[in-house]
């Protein structure tokens, strides 16, 4: 069977509250508890509520309640990028979109 890779995505617009540690808190469990591994992607793309210094708080704050992510964009784990704008940058969803479209399994819609 697969290892199982559970997310946590929180977007860096200011400080985590609850909703986010509870979530984080739940990816980290399941992982943990399936041998998993624990990933953090940051969601970045919300450039007009983006919070300078907002990414160093969400991994003191996980850091600092133990919650130690596996993967993350400063612990490469061979599926990144692990921030999202620099997925879209890489071009690595134009990549996939381009070969489904090849294989007529999407389309172009205008």
């Amino acid at each position: 069977m697969a290892k199982i890779r559970t997310r946590f995505a929180p977007s860096p617009t200011g400080k985590m509250h609850m909703g986010n540690l509870r979530s984080a808190l739940y990816e980290y469990l399941v992982a943990k508890h399936e041998g998993g591994d624990f990933i953090l992607r940051i969601e970045d793309t919300d450039r007009g509520r983006f919070v300078e210094g907002a990414t160093d708080i969400i991994y003191r704050t996980l850091a600092g309640v133990g919650l130690i992510h596996d993967e993350g964009p400063d612990k490469d784990g061979g599926c990144g990028p692990y921030v999202q704008s620099e997925r879209v940058k890489s071009g690595l969803y134009m990549k996939y979109a381009l070969e489904l479209v090849e294989k007529g399994e999407a389309y172009y819609c205008f």
